[in-house]
C-alpha cells in the first residue's frame, strides 16, 4: 500500500526527479500502481526498485509504462526475479522507448533467452547507453546474441557481463564485435570462464578497436600466452586506459610491457 500511495502522489507531482524504493517488498499491486503513474508523470528521471522481489508480472507492467513514458532515463531492477519473461517484456519496451539511457538488471535469472531478447532490442534502440546484466547465467549463447547486437548498435557505451558463465566461445563473439563496434567504451567480463583462446581473441580485437577505454577481465584464468597477446595489443592500441586482469596475468603483463619500454596503464 505504501507504493500505491506514492504512485498516486507522483501522478500529479511536477518536481520529483528521483524515486528510490530499494528493499521494500513491493507487491504486484504496488508495481502496477507505479507503472500507471509512470504513464502520466512527466518529471521522474530515475526509478530504483532494486531488491523488491519483482517478478515477470511486475516487470511487464513497468515495461508497458516505458512504452509511453517520455522522461525516465534510469531504471534499476537489479536483484529481483524478472526471469526470461520479464526481460522479454522490457526488451519489447526498449524497441519503442526513446528516453531510457540506463537499464540495470543484475541478478535476475534472465538466462541466454532473456539476453537474446535484449540484444534484438539493442539492434533498433537509439538511446540506451548502459546495460548491466551481471549474474544472469546468459552463457556463451547470450553473449553471442549481445555481440551480434554490438555489430550494429551505435549508442551503447557500457556493457556489464560479469559472472555470466561466458567462456572462450562467448569471448570470441564479443571480440569479433569489438573489431567493428565504434561506440562501446566499457566492457566488464569479470568472473567468467575466459582462459587462453578467448583472451587472445580479445587481444586481437584491441589491435583494431578505437573506442574501448576499459576492459575488465579480473577473476578469469588468463594464461601467460594470452597475457603476452594482450601486451602485444597494447603496443598498437591507442584508446584503452584501464585493463583489469588476474594477479598472475598482471605480473606477466608488467614484465612484457617493461621489456618493450611501454608505460603501464591502470
Amino acid at each position: 500500500k505504501g507504493a500505491e500511495a506514492l504512485a498516486d502522489a507522483f501522478k500529479a507531482n511536477e518536481t520529483l526527479t528521483t524515486l528510490e524504493l530499494r528493499v521494500n517488498e513491493i507487491s504486484l499491486k504496488g508495481a502496477e500502481a507505479l507503472a500507471d503513474a509512470l504513464k502520466v508523470n512527466q518529471t521522474l528521471t530515475t526509478l530504483d526498485l532494486q531488491k523488491n522481489q519483482i517478478s515477470a508480472k511486475e516487470a511487464k507492467a513497468l515495461a508497458d509504462a516505458l512504452k509511453v513514458n517520455q522522461t525516465l532515463t534510469i531504471l534499476n531492477l537489479s536483484l529481483n526475479q524478472i526471469s526470461v519473461k520479464g526481460a522479454e517484456a522490457l526488451a519489447d519496451a526498449l524497441k519503442v522507448n526513446k528516453t531510457l539511457t540506463t537499464l540495470a538488471l543484475e541478478n535476475n535469472q534472465i538466462s541466454a533467452k532473456g539476453a537474446e531478447a535484449l540484444a534484438d532490442a539493442l539492434k533498433v534502440n537509439q538511446t540506451l547507453t548502459n546495460l548491466d546484466v551481471r549474474w544472469n547465467q546468459i552463457s556463451d549463447k547470450g553473449a553471442g546474441s549481445l555481440a551480434d547486437a554490438l555489430k550494429v548498435n551505435q549508442y551503447l557505451t557500457t556493457l556489464c557481463l560479469q559472472s555470466n558463465q561466458i567462456s572462450g566461445t562467448g569471448a570470441d563473439a564479443l571480440a569479433d564485435a569489438l573489431k567493428v563496434n565504434e561506440t562501446l567504451t566499457t566492457l566488464d567480463l569479470q568472473k567468467n570462464h575466459i582462459y587462453g583462446d578467448g583472451a587472445e581473441a580479445l587481444a586481437d580485437a584491441l589491435k583494431v578497436n578505437q573506442t574501448l577505454t576499459t576492459l575488465n577481465l579480473e577473476e578469469n584464468q588468463i594464461s601467460a600466452t594470452a597475457a603476452e597477446a594482450l601486451a602485444d595489443a597494447l603496443k598498437v592500441n591507442q584508446t584503452l586506459t584501464t585493463l583489469n586482469l588476474p594477479y598472475i596475468s598482471i605480473a606477466f603483463l608488467k614484465c612484457s610491457i617493461a621489456a618493450s619500454n611501454m608505460p603501464f596503464l591502470s
